[in-house]
C-alpha cells in the first residue's frame, strides 16, 4: 500500500519594526509561540491578507548542531542574494523577490541577528541605521544615547522618569525622514531586559554618554561627532557600495541633528538636562 502523507501546516505572523513588517513562516508552533512572547507589541496576525509584508522568511528548525552564537558575522551578496552565517544560523535573502529562508536552531537569538542584519541592508539604501544605542522619547521629541558597553546606556534608560517612552537600551532605530530622522521603538533589548515601545518621534539629540563626577553637556565638532557616530553604528557587510552609503548617512545625520557629549553621575537628576 502508498504511504499516506499528512501535510504540515505552516504558521506564519508579522514582526515589524521600524515600520518595515517581516513575515515569518514555520510549521512548528512552539516556536511560533516563543516567537509571539519575545516580540510582543510587535507581531501581527499574518492572517491580515491586506497586511503586506516586506520580507518573506521560512525558518527551518534544525537539531543544535550549531557552534557559538557569538561567532563572527558573515555577510556577503553574490547574484543579487545575501547569505548570512554565524554560528548558530544560516540564511539567504533575495532582496529582488523579497524572499528568504532561515535555518537555526529553535532559539530567539539566531532570528534576532537575522533580523537586526537584513534591516541595516534596508536602512543603508534608505539613509537609516541601527545605533548601538539607548533611545527614549520625551515632549513628542525622541533622545539618543550612545556608547561602547559599559558606557550607560541601561543607567540612563533606568534613571528615565516617568514621562519618558523608553524605545530602547541597547539598539535605536533611525530612519531618514524629509529633513531629519525619526527613531523608533526596538524588542532588541540591553541588560534592562525590557522590550521598547513599539512607538516612534522625531530625533532632537544624540548625546555620547560618558560616566563622570557631575552631570554636563559639552558639543562636539562636526568631525569628533561623526567619528563617534560611526564607531557605534551596527553594520554587518563587506559591501563597498552601502558603506559608502554608511558613512553619507552619517555625515548627513551630523548635519542635521546636534550631536553632544554627555557627561553623568547615576543619579535621575541628569534628565533635567535632557529634553
Amino acid at each position: 500500500m502508498p504511504e499516506l502523507t499528512t501535510a504540515v501546516e505552516r504558521l506564519s505572523l508579522v514582526i515589524e519594526i521600524g515600520g518595515m513588517p517581516v513575515r515569518v513562516h514555520t510549521t512548528d508552533p512552539g516556536f511560533l509561540d516563543m516567537l509571539q512572547e519575545r516580540y510582543s507589541g510587535f507581531v501581527t496576525s499574518s492572517e491580515q491578507p491586506e497586511r503586506q509584508a516586506e520580507i518573506e522568511f521560512d525558518i527551518d528548525l534544525t537539531p543544535a548542531c550549531f557552534a557559538d552564537p557569538n561567532a563572527v558575522v558573515s555577510v556577503s551578496e553574490h547574484q543579487g542574494r545575501w547569505t548570512l552565517e554565524r554560528g548558530d544560523f544560516r540564511a539567504e535573502w533575495n532582496p529582488a523577490a523579497r524572499t528568504g529562508w532561515i535555518r537555526q536552531t529553535a532559539n530567539p537569538y539566531s532570528i534576532d541577528a537575522v533580523l537586526r542584519i537584513v534591516h541595516t541592508l534596508v536602512l543603508a539604501r534608505q539613509g537609516g541605521f541601527l545605533l548601538h544605542s539607548a533611545s527614549a522619547i520625551r515632549n513628542g521629541k525622541a533622545f539618543l544615547f550612545a556608547g561602547v558597553s559599559e558606557a550607560g546606556k541601561t543607567t540612563i534608560s533606568r534613571l528615565a522618569p516617568p514621562d519618558a517612552t523608553l524605545l530602547t537600551d541597547e539598539i535605536s532605530y533611525v530612519r531618514k525622514h524629509d529633513s531629519g530622522y525619526v527613531a523608533y521603538g526596538t524588542p532588541f533589548t540591553g541588560e534592562l531586559a525590557k522590550l521598547g515601545e513599539n512607538v516612534s518621534a522625531p530625533v532632537t539629540a544624540l548625546y555620547l554618554l560618558a560616566k563622570g563626577s557631575e552631570n554636563r553637556i559639552d558639543a562636539l565638532a562636526p568631525a569628533e561627532a561623526t567619528r563617534s557616530l560611526l564607531a557605534n553604528l551596527l553594520f554587518f557587510a563587506e559591501d563597498e557600495e552601502l558603506v559608502q552609503m554608511i558613512f553619507h548617512s552619517a555625515f548627513d545625520f551630523v548635519s542635521r541633528i546636534p550631536v553632544s557629549r554627555l557627561t553623568f553621575v547615576p543619579d535621575a537628576r541628569v534628565w533635567e538636562l535632557i529634553g
